[in-house]
């Protein structure tokens, strides 16, 4: 008789595969906290909407939502509402003096101010509005001074025969000068007598009527 077949060892059985529990699975991928230069695309975002609506229609929430990102994360950056318009105040002021210490006279400084201002409305409203600020923040108070010392710097530099002996009210008269301009400008308060004249332009002949060498 043929030899009885050995039996052939059986594979031990594998336990079935784990799937991950719930608990174990990563969780739902949320809003990013941040992209990129979260700071900056915030700022951006509220000066599209001071731009369009002023800053009373400011909201931190709605702006996360404009920049894709959580809504705490504009907190981090700013901690508020006021937080957020006075970062953007001490970067106008920083633009501005920029601006002024490229002047090459008064006149020239005067000009830059308008120019400003029609270039960064949003900004140019915030900085004058003190109510919304923390009036106390240190970057704020440093461009602000940065930006007057330019203006005075220019003023000082007009010989005081044709601005007066008093440097410091010069400084008012071109400051009111040029901030009033920009002001109307803005508020479109000056399209009737400036028409289609270059805004720079008219800025110049008044400079010019107040500050006869400047």
């Amino acid at each position: 008789m043929p030899p009885s077949p050995q039996p052939q060892p059986q594979p031990h059985p594998q336990p079935p595969s784990q799937s991950p529990s719930r608990s174990q699975a990563s969780p739902a991928p949320d809003r990013p906290y941040h992209h990129g230069d979260l700071r900056r695309a915030i700022l951006t975002a509220a000066l599209d909407v001071i731009g369009s609506d002023g800053p009373s229609a400011l909201s931190l929430r709605d702006l996360a939502r404009r920049a894709g990102v959580s809504h705490a994360a504009p907190a981090h950056h700013f901690k508020d509402r006021t937080g957020l318009l006075t970062a953007i105040a001490a970067e106008g002021y920083g633009l501005l003096a920029e601006a002024l210490r490229a002047a090459t006279d008064l006149k020239d400084a005067g000009v830059r101010y308008v120019r400003f201002a029609r270039g960064h409305p949003a900004h140019f409203q915030v900085m004058f509005t003190p109510e919304l600020l923390r009036s106390e923040d240190l970057e704020l108070t440093t461009a602000r001074a940065l930006a007057g010392d330019a203006l005075r710097e220019a003023v000082t530099a007009v010989a005081s025969s044709d601005r007066g002996p008093d440097a410091r009210l010069a400084g008012v008269a071109a400051w009111s000068l040029a901030h009033g301009f920009a002001t109307l400008l803005l508020g479109h308060n000056l399209d009737g007598p400036v028409g289609d004249q270059d805004p720079e332009e008219v800025f110049r002949a008044l400079a010019g009527m107040l500050f006869h060498s400047a």
